[in-house]
């Protein structure tokens, strides 16, 4: 009896002791009351020292005649470890007035149950089934004896502290001859308790999202500064009033985008421009722009690129951007057809001395200038001065005074102004007569130069 009686205190301190060190932890822990039946069958194991008849699997399991009841028998506690599992223990003691079908001296039994139970509930669910398996170490009278023991059973929480369980166990005895195998049934009040609270809020810190910041308990625990209906540790603007589509925060000029991600939060703008708007449409956006109303490139701030000639084509890709042209001839104007045929018309008015290159007449030197002028206007076209000669004298000697006569209006107009590195020559002799040499005002018709644009 001393032993059992060390066994009871040993409990019952290791209870008292837990409770202490629970005040530290955020999970509660549970301490349960009540009362145990010890089953007077032995299940399915031969005749113990006490002589008792063996029993069938579940055979009468409810049948109370057989039960041996002490009230307020049992005390447990358990330390919940995770949402699911918890480490219990359970110390019990019964009066045994028989046991199978002999009667017996009565005799003392008493279990230490140290079990891991399994909730089979959701949390916070007000029914909460489990189940449970250990080990225990059991007295009967003056013997001791271990075994093993699974259980299921039912509580009934009736609110977050109090509520009512009812469970039965097998206890398998490993040492057949002085143990008891049997099934114990317990009937008990259950107390939850140790729960810590640290922001004050009502709601434990093991179930507390926010467990320093006093909150709201249909939050959770945590708070909502703005009463948006966002907590704040979800709220990007945790005191500014939004939605939960902009994640909490307003959407003050209400172009789809959260103030907090808005570069212009009071004019509405498009997403591409993070939230500010394009007035001219350049893609860039009115605060970077500086041609806001006017369309431009990002490389020029949002603003036109200049074209003093007006041709549309910017002074910074006009080869010509005084001269109004065409895209196509970088900004410069194109060579119409019969400005060849002008030049070339021009070209017959210059004169000649006769058998020589030297140009003469003041006639000859205003034809020059005209042609200048006419060149000019196209600076980025390249022209050829042809020479040209009579068939008076070898053939030899012809071709070598046309390239003279060329050369002789190329200096020329290079002289009047003209760009040397935009006029070339070319000699062709008497090879392509436009008169007929055998008159002599064919001949005069050959001795001349004539105009083509260069690289063609």
């Amino acid at each position: 009896m001393k032993t059992l009686t060390r066994g009871l205190f040993l409990t019952l301190l290791l209870a008292v002791t837990s409770t202490a060190q629970a005040q530290d932890e955020n999970n509660p822990w549970v301490i349960t009351f009540g009362i145990n039946a010890v089953d007077s069958y032995p299940t399915n194991a031969p005749s113990n020292q006490l002589g008792a008849a063996t029993g069938k699997w579940f055979e009468d399991f409810y049948k109370t005649s057989n039960w041996n009841i002490s009230p307020l028998s049992t005390v447990g506690f358990s330390r919940h470890i995770t949402e699911k599992f918890s480490l219990s223990s359970k110390f019990s003691f019964n009066q045994l007035s028989s046991l199978g079908e002999t009667s017996i001296i009565p005799a003392t039994f008493a279990s230490l149950n140290i079990v891991v139970r399994n909730s089979l509930a959701k949390k916070s669910a007000t029914w909460e089934p489990f189940t449970e398996f250990g080990g225990n170490y059991n007295w009967l009278d003056e013997e001791q004896y271990v075994g093993f023991t699974v259980g299921a059973g039912l509580v009934y929480w009736k609110n977050d502290n109090f509520g009512i369980s009812y469970q039965a166990n097998y206890n398998h005895s490993v040492e057949a001859e002085t143990g008891l195998t049997n099934f114990q049934h317990y009937l008990g009040v259950n107390f939850k308790y140790g729960g810590v609270d640290t922001d004050g809020d009502g709601v434990y810190d093991k179930f507390d999202a926010c467990p320093e910041v006093a909150g709201l308990e249909e939050f959770g625990g945590c708070p909502d500064s703005d009463g948006d209906g966002i907590t704040d540790k979800e709220d990007a603007c945790p005191n500014r009033a939004g939605s939960i589509e902009m994640n909490g925060c307003p959407d003050t000029d209400g172009d789809g985008l959260s103030d907090i991600e808005d570069a212009c939060p009071n004019r509405a703008g498009s997403a591409a421009m993070g939230g500010c708007p394009d007035t001219d449409g350049d893609g860039m956006s009115d605060k970077d722009d500086a041609c806001p109303e006017e369309a431009g490139p990002a490389a020029n701030n949002g603003c036109p690129w200049p074209d003093a000639d007006g041709d549309g084509v910017a002074d910074k890709d006009d080869a010509c951007p005084e001269l109004a042209g065409v895209a196509a001839n970088n900004g410069c104007p194109e060579l119409p057809k019969d400005v060849i045929s002008t030049l070339n018309t021009e070209g017959t008015m210059i004169r000649f001395r006769a058998e020589s290159a030297e140009i003469v007449g003041a006639e000859s030197a205003e034809v020059v200038q005209k042609i200048k002028g006419i060149l000019e206007s196209y600076p980025t076209v390249t022209f050829v001065v042809e020479g040209h000669a009579s068939s008076d004298g070898s053939k030899a000697y012809n071709m070598k005074l046309s390239e003279s006569r060329a050369g002789s209006v190329q200096a020329a107009l290079v002289a009047a102004g003209a760009d040397a590195s935009r006029v070339s020559t070319a000699a062709f002799g008497e090879e392509k007569p436009i008169g007929d040499n055998n008159t002599a005002k064919g001949r005069k018709a050959n001795r001349r130069v004539q105009f083509s644009v260069g690289n063609e």
